[in-house]
């Protein structure tokens, strides 16, 4: 039996060659992600190890959670001292880090904002920090020099002697580029950028006089790291700084990148399983046909005194061949996929840290379980059915098809899951946001696809008899296509269905990424009056000069700088946002529950709903509060908004705040102009705050437009990702067209006997496929516009998008549909072609 499914794989080839592909996609893209993230985390785990070549014990401060705010950072001048000292220590470096922003020659920022550091330069006895060895030129000293590193120079176009254009927070600083350095800093080789000042200059910028952020010690030769540690410990004060070992800091950024990692692959493998879902009904699909092709071969076999269990084996092991060699395809396709991926980063400016294609044992492993695992189970229900195949089939050319019974027992077990799936999904629409609500909404698309699915043979005859009229245009050959679709319907439904998953997610994703988009959009710009909101472009602190500066000129008529702090409100400790009082009702329109704005000043302040309820306020409620400082004030509840993306927690007046704000900063700064927003009122501020490369000034366009680039990045890698989806359903369509040609070849041959001409008979096959296409796309496009109605139930329970309204894209949907007829069309070229090129004489002579 062994040799005999061999013999049918190798007399099949062309006929499971479709299958072989679908199932090698589907690999390819799980061996392609496997070894792509193993890479990309392996080589920015070595990247990231060699930063702490030069660290033995590290001492940090604390989170600050539960500490009072504005209590001074403890990493001192002094602690820096005493670690120097400690026994068993080489040396001692204190680190200051901090947000840099570097300009190219033409004023723009160089890397993407959130990879733009600054630090200091810490040289030892030798005079050199070994850290950042020195290329070109000298280290930085005073407040006017910085080194950059080699990356960014390049980047910059900058060399040693260049006047550079910065900014830390805010404004612009013109700083002498003394030295290039080279750095093993994974930030810098994944496209980041790092700057270097003097030890004091950078503690100005970044901290205070005196602090750092981080004190790093090297061990001496023969002292072990926890033996540093243990001594380092006790010199630290008696809170709010910890020590750390060298292994313990690459150990926790190897689970950190690990992590990071994980998310990404784990989206990636979704949309691998996705494509070898589909790929299922394929190979179910294929199979069940050759079963059917092959009655009387099998009959004759269970004749001679093959077993049901023999015949099960034989095609289990033409599955088992077939999905092998997909497998070992698919490993070798993702190899390649994984180093295109690697060089596309590269290619699109952002490189990955150097290092080998990370193929591991675990991914070869995994690779071929899931060609043949997939296959073989794919494979299974078509074998049974092979085994129940009666001795006495082989005196008959055709075996019997499918009983009514069996399609009355499908439809009735898929009337109960369809059923169950929109209950259960309906019921999860009405349960406020919880656990049970998002697993009850779980379960119930589940079992409503499941349902669907299995109910699609009896959709099949109703949706494409409403194409009759259209098909009857192209005369008999638009009448057999349409009798051809609905004559099999199982065939038809295990067709259809592998575009109906693919646009079912697409369309899904489509509708509630735009609604999001289009809530976020309202929530976000319905509460803003002002023109522009002025920001830095990493999000990091703005200085307060920028809202001085912008404060000065005539074209403004209203600024409020929004200023972040924390304060400690009974027990907790609460995020403050102090507001420009005179001018806040002119710049935002909030949305309050109860009371109202008024004239914020003094000691009034306002509350987001979530926090009122939490804390038990009311308009009028007396707030006892303690600040940074250390001070307390009482302040009075005037009102209560809805949340928003811009405002939460307590806002008060800044003159009520600043006095108890040592370093004060600002988030963003709104503003209003004279001539509202235009191309010059921009450019009047964007001259006043030097053309800053590192701050943004962005009107409600531009906040909208932002969110729609966002939304649609993703949308394009979601799409590129399902196109995977959509191009197995191509070939599953292909497939059964081919396989359905070889099954009806005297069929055919018929029909050219009596005179339908090869024009004919290619429109038959082309429209047959454009049908069955269409009706998949229909059922996929719906299904998908359902799912995406209750995921946005399930979002306005959560109560954090409040503005969410299910948004149908109509052009978009109209273009997934051109998308399931372009599949049909040119899924058809080939299986038509051939069906057009049968031998008459040959076709009516098959059997």
């Amino acid at each position: 039996m062994f040799r005999t499914a061999l013999r049918n794989v190798l007399a099949h080839k062309a006929r499971l060659l479709m299958t072989v592909l679908a199932v090698m996609l589907g690999v390819a893209f799980v061996s392609g992600t496997l070894v792509f993230t193993s890479t990309l985390s392996d080589a920015t785990q070595n990247s990231s190890r060699k930063g702490f070549d030069n660290v033995d014990v590290a001492i940090k401060g604390s989170d600050g959670t539960g500490s009072a705010p504005g209590a001074r950072s403890p990493l001192d001048q002094k602690l820096l001292d005493k670690a120097a000292h400690l026994p068993g220590a080489a040396s001692a470096t204190g680190t200051v880090s901090g947000f840099t922003a570097i300009a190219d020659k033409s004023g723009k920022l160089i890397g993407d904002g959130f990879a733009t550091t600054g630090s200091n330069y810490f040289p030892g006895r030798d005079g050199k920090d070994a850290r950042y060895p020195i290329r070109d030129g000298a280290a930085p000293k005073g407040p006017q020099e910085f080194a950059l590193d080699a990356r960014t120079a390049d980047r910059g176009g900058y060399k040693v002697g260049d006047t550079v254009r910065i900014s830390v927070d805010g404004p612009v600083r013109e700083q002498k580029l003394t030295g290039i350095f080279t750095t093993d800093d994974g930030a810098v080789a994944a496209g980041g950028t790092l700057a270097l000042f003097d030890t004091a200059a950078a503690q100005r910028l970044f901290t205070a006089p005196g602090v750092f952020n981080e004190i790093d010690i090297k061990a001496a030769p023969g002292t072990s790291q926890t033996a540093l540690k243990d001594a380092a410990e006790k010199i630290l004060p008696t809170q709010g700084a910890s020590a750390t070992t060298r292994k313990q800091l690459v150990d926790a950024q190897a689970k950190f990148i690990a992590t990071t990692m994980d998310g990404m692959k784990n989206a990636l493998l979704a949309f691998a399983g996705v494509a070898l879902f589909v790929g299922i009904f394929i190979i179910a699909n294929t199979f069940t046909m050759l079963v059917a092709q092959r009655t009387r071969e099998l009959a004759l076999m269970r004749a001679v005194g093959a077993s049901r269990r023999q015949i099960t084996r034989s095609v289990l092991t033409e599955a088992l061949v077939i999905g092998t060699v997909a497998a070992v395809t698919g490993l070798l396709a993702g190899i390649g996929i994984a180093a295109g991926l690697r060089a596309l980063m590269g290619a699109t400016g952002a490189p990955m840290p150097d290092g080998p294609l990370v193929v591991s044992p675990p991914t070869i492993v995994t690779s071929l379980l899931v060609g043949t695992v997939v296959t073989v189970l794919a494979a299974w229900l078509p074998g049974r059915r092979a085994a129940k195949i009666p001795p006495v089939a082989a005196m008959n050319s055709t075996h019997a098809t499918a009983t009514t019974k069996s399609l009355v027992v499908r439809n009735t077990i898929g009337a109960l899951l369809a059923g169950g799936g929109a209950a259960a999904v309906l019921t999860a629409t009405g349960m406020s946001y919880s656990g049970s609500a998002r697993a009850t909404m779980g379960a119930g698309v589940g079992l409503l696809l499941i349902g669907v699915l299995v109910l699609t043979p009896l959709l099949s005859r109703p949706l494409i008899a409403l194409a009759s009229p259209v098909l009857r245009l192209f005369g008999i050959s638009g009448v057999l296509a349409r009798q051809n679709a609905v004559r099999n319907p199982r065939r038809t439904a295990a067709t259809a269905s592998a575009l109906t998953i693919g646009l079912m997610l697409i369309t899904g994703m489509t509708v509630v990424a735009g609604s999001a988009q289009q809530a976020i959009d309202k929530k976000t710009t319905s509460s803003l009056q002002a023109d522009y909101v002025v920001s830095m472009a990493s999000r990091t602190p703005l200085s307060p000069d920028v809202a001085k500066e912008l404060s000065g000129l005539g074209e403004v008529t209203a600024i409020s700088p929004l200023r972040s702090a924390s304060a400690r409100v009974g027990s907790d400790v609460e995020q403050l946002t102090g507001v420009n009082g005179k001018d806040f009702g002119k710049l935002t329109q909030l949305d309050f529950t109860k009371g109202s704005l008024g004239d914020l000043h003094g000691g009034r302040a306002v509350v987001d709903d979530a926090t009122a309820k939490a804390k038990g306020w009311q308009p009028g409620s007396q707030v006892p509060v303690t600040f940074e400082d250390g001070k307390k004030d009482t302040l009075t509840v005037s009102g209560i908004y809805q949340s928003n993306q811009m405002l939460h927690g307590l806002v008060l007046d800044n003159t009520v705040l600043a006095p108890h704000q040592k370093h004060a900063t600002d988030t963003e700064v709104l503003v209003k102009t004279k001539h509202g927003a235009s191309a010059e009122s921009k450019d009047t501020l964007d001259k006043a705050l030097g053309k800053n490369p590192a701050i943004t000034i962005a009107d409600k366009k531009d906040i909208s437009n932002s969110l729609a680039k966002m939304f649609t990045v993703m949308l394009n890698m979601l799409y590129g990702l399902l196109a995977m989806a959509v191009i197995v359903a191509v070939l599953g369509v292909i497939n059964t067209l081919a396989m359905s040609v070889f099954e009806r070849a005297q069929e055919i041959g018929m029909l050219r006997a009596i005179g339908l001409d090869r024009r004919g008979i290619k429109r038959m096959v082309r429209l047959e496929s454009l049908v069955i296409s269409l009706f998949g796309g229909v059922l996929g496009i719906g299904l998908g516009v359902f799912f995406a109605w209750s995921t946005g139930e399930l979002i306005k329970a959560t109560g954090q998008l409040s503005t969410y309204e299910t948004v149908l894209p109509w052009g978009r949907m109209s273009g997934f549909l051109a998308l399931a007829a372009l599949v049909g069309v040119l899924a058809a070229l080939w299986p038509a072609r051939r069906a057009a090129r049968l031998n008459v004489l040959t076709a009516i002579k098959a059997e």
